[in-house]
């Protein structure tokens, strides 16, 4: 009986790539966000250092800012700074410039106080070399020196300590209250920063533990929008507080709807250590103190052009060591953009990554999706990567097309055409899985039905994906799903046995640890005698 052709559809995004776009674009997708202009950003760098500087050029070259835009201070090279420091060396210099260029019109507002109307500069992007953080001012005082858990929690709320950009964001305000955070006029916007009229600032960063890693971020961005973001998510869900948690399934179901492969872990610790994870481009997760899990594996690259974003209370506290807290180990392990909190944000306070997550998806650049998240500003949030980054340009099958992204296109392309009607996308897939020998497709599958609390039928296509898939760490990566959906059912005995199996199968890569560590919290080893020192 002869077979059934491979759908047309699927068969132009995998094997002839170069008529995917245009098969795409006649596809309805929506008009993307107007892109705020090079013209209009300008770029902040520590002139007493060379590399910042330089760090500096070469972004401004990249992405066509003019050289009369970039603003050189001389800065001390520590990331944290005082207060004092703060006004004296970066806002009033900076303020001094503004007026001096004439980027921008400020009046005074009904208390007699110097505000902003006007301004030509909209973004200001900081070099590496510029401090992150201000210190605390004079530390609030208890009331009725009081110690509990709720006075210390009122005194962090009004601790003047603050990250340098959220305060930039306001640069040019006069007199604004120092003590915690002021709200966000952009918060929850859903419109172009170029037409929002409030003159507030949108702040990124290009800071991360070395100068070549900023140097990668700025030309991976720059390689990412010309061929799109493509790849897998992984979320990682720590059942901690239900509001953290609910953005993070959020995010997975946007993730989803657009075709993107969505491998979700639902159990309370991070992923295990060395995590075989495979094709990474958008990770979100939370909450260890510092980098754990899939990115502890020295040999670990995330996708380039990849977004990820760890929540934690000081994720971006030490942005130069590249093993402590999460957005600086990100980045040295490859992400082009992460989020993080330079001290106690609260959580209520930070990037709603929800609406990160659903901004990008829509066109923004990663500096609006970032401050479109976040209700607060003079408070404790940073953007880090190339602010100007649209990571998700080419959802439409538009850009240069590159082997490697085929069937993550192909996916794509069968949300967009049969993402209404599950079940017939499934049969699509399945059916292109096995004549194409594409375990990515059968995966994908997985995850999908795993996300409706479909297991039994989740376990059935990621078995298949087993037998497809040729690399050990691809079957590694399956045994371990198969494992997590036996432990999330209560099937312990059979989530050990699978996981003996596959530690045993697998003993010879570094990533079979991943199986250990679960083996070690589902049968921990007995203790050792009394007496016997261990």
């Amino acid at each position: 009986m002869p077979r059934p052709a491979l759908p047309l559809i699927l068969f132009l995004a995998l094997v002839l790539p170069s008529l995917f776009g245009g098969l795409a674009g006649s596809a309805g997708a929506a008009e993307l966000p107007l892109p705020p202009k090079p013209a209009r950003v300008c770029v902040i760098y520590n002139e007493a250092v060379a590399a910042s500087k330089k760090l500096a050029e070469n972004y401004a070259l990249g992405r066509g800012i003019p050289e009369d835009n970039l603003i050189g201070l001389n800065l001390p090279e520590s990331e944290e700074i005082s207060r004092e420091q703060y006004e004296a060396l970066i806002r009033l210099p900076l303020v001094s410039e503004f007026d001096r260029r004439n980027w921008w019109v400020r009046e005074r507002n009904p208390a007699g106080n110097l505000e902003p109307r006007q301004t030509r500069i909209r973004i200001l992007v900081c070099m590496r070399g510029v401090p992150s953080r201000i210190t605390e001012r004079t530390p609030p005082a208890a009331a009725g020196g009081e110690d509990s858990a709720q006075a210390k929690q009122q005194r962090q709320a009004q601790t003047t300590k603050a990250a340098v950009d959220s305060e930039l964001a306001l640069l040019g305000a006069d007199n604004l209250p120092l003590a915690g955070p002021l709200k966000n006029p952009y918060y929850e916007k859903d419109q172009p920063f170029a037409k929002f009229p409030v003159p507030i600032f949108l702040v990124g960063r290009i800071d991360a533990a070395d100068w070549e890693t900023c140097q990668r971020m700025i030309r991976d961005a720059l390689a990412a929008e010309r061929t799109g973001l493509w790849g897998n998510a992984v979320i990682d869900i720590a059942n901690k507080f239900p509001q953290g948690d609910n953005w993070l399934r959020k995010i997975s179901a946007q993730l989803q709807l657009k075709g993107i492969p969505t491998l979700v872990d639902r159990f309370n610790p991070t992923l295990p250590t060395n995590y075989p994870l495979s094709d990474t481009a958008v990770y979100y997760g939370w909450y260890d103190w510092n980098v754990s899990g899939p990115f502890r594996n020295p040999k670990f690259r995330f996708r380039k052009g990849a977004v990820a974003v760890h929540i934690h209370s000081f994720s971006a506290a030490q942005l130069r060591k590249a093993d402590k807290n999460w957005s600086a180990p990100l980045l040295a392990r490859g992400a082009a953009a992460t989020l993080g909190n330079v001290y106690e944000p609260f959580l209520e306070l930070t990037h709603h990554l929800d609406i990160f997550n659903e901004r990008l998806l829509d066109g923004y650049t990663l500096v609006e999706a970032a401050y479109m998240s976040i209700p607060s500003l003079s408070w404790q949030g940073v953007v880090l990567g190339d602010p100007l980054y649209r990571p998700f340009l080419h959802l439409d099958g538009s850009g240069k097309k590159a082997p490697e992204d085929r069937s993550y296109r192909a996916l794509r392309i069968a949300a967009m055409r049969w993402g209404a009607t599950p079940d017939e996308m499934e049969k699509q897939l399945r059916g292109a899985a096995e004549r194409m020998k594409n375990g990515t497709f059968l995966e994908a599958i997985g995850h999908n039905l795993a996300s409706r609390s479909e297991d039994a039928r989740a376990a059935e296509a990621y078995r298949k994906a087993r037998e497809i898939y040729t690399g050990g760490l691809d079957r590694l990566r399956i045994d371990m799903l198969l494992a997590g959906l036996d432990r999330a059912a209560g099937r312990k005995a059979a989530a050990i046995r699978l996981l003996r199996e596959t530690q045993s199968r697998y003993s010879h890569l570094e990533e079979s640890r991943a199986a250990k560590a679960w083996l070690t919290i589902l049968d921990p080893p007995p203790p050792p005698p009394a007496g016997s020192g261990k």
